[in-house]
């Protein structure tokens, strides 16, 4: 496939190719066609020829092609498996369309420093666990790891210290990123304000620029037992906020939702499977 596409990439291949489409042609037929010089025409059929697209019959000093149209089914058949694995991942597709609206119109707010102070979100989740074990996924790091970042995204550093005054440190890179490679996309640091255990939890978090803080995240999380586990309230709210904040406060809300559904589905899976984690938990580790 990759030298199919290769033979196809060139313009001038192409217009040949829809040439031969409608009907066999030789050689200098189809340089006066495309006006290219012959020699030029006849190196670029033989390329198509070398990709499976082509054949040739030859009588005396003439050339002819034609068209193999199984190539070009292939290739169509190929594309059509693409276009359908966009399809299933419809929604990863969404989610970044919908966060470079939000960008756009982030970066055309942001004109001077403070200029999204006073913003906030609220979220809310019926999880499937008890006040105790969302407390433990909410305030263990070898937990947090599992669901505290989009979900394109993986952490790759955390210190949560759960104790009023505690230090925060979170860094994060894309999820598909092994080996460190790539420039990591997030880090932030902050102090935790409130803890109750399995009630409530409160911190500040400033994800970090090059040149200081973007903004400072006031975050409120407040537990309390529903019908189905535990009903978790979440309010997340700006101040400090610097004009390099905008890319930052622009997923706020899409990063945020994400995390919280990872936060489900880590706690349905371990619903199933209670061994599922390598440590036990309790509100004293």
């Amino acid at each position: 496939m990759d030298v199919l596409l290769s033979a196809l990439a060139v313009p001038a291949r192409w217009r040949l190719v829809r040439l031969l489409a409608e009907r066999p042609r030789p050689v200098g037929v189809l340089a006066q066609l495309t006006g290219a010089r012959q020699p030029q025409t006849s190196k670029h059929l033989r390329t198509l020829e070398r990709a499976g697209l082509l054949t040739c019959q030859r009588s005396g000093q003439r050339r002819v092609y034609a068209l193999r149209s199984a190539a070009l089914r292939d290739l169509a058949a190929e594309l059509n498996r693409l276009a359908d694995t966009a399809d299933r991942t419809e929604g990863s597709h969404a989610t970044y369309a919908r966060y470079g609206l939000s960008l756009h119109t982030e970066r055309l707010a942001a004109t001077e420093p403070g200029w999204a102070d006073g913003r906030s979100f609220g979220f809310r989740r019926s999880l499937p666990a008890s006040p105790e074990l969302v407390w433990d996924h909410l305030t263990k790091g070898f937990l947090l790891t599992r669901w505290w970042a989009p979900r394109d995204r993986r952490v790759c550093d955390l210190l949560f210290e759960a104790r009023p005054g505690g230090r925060i440190v979170l860094e994060y890179r894309d999820a598909e990123d092994t080996d460190g490679s790539d420039p990591v996309v997030g880090h932030a640091e902050g102090v935790v304000d409130e803890v109750r255990p399995g009630e409530r939890l409160a911190y500040r978090l400033r994800p970090v620029l090059g040149g200081g803080p973007a903004f400072t995240a006031h975050v409120d999380l407040d537990l309390r037992p529903g019908g189905t586990g535990t009903d978790l309230d979440a309010r997340y709210r700006i101040t400090d906020n610097a004009v390099e904040g905008a890319d930052f406060i622009a997923g706020i809300e899409i990063g945020f939702e994400q995390s919280l559904d990872r936060l489900a589905a880590a706690l349905a899976a371990q619903a199933h499977d209670p061994n599922s984690t390598d440590r036990s938990v309790s509100w004293d580790d």
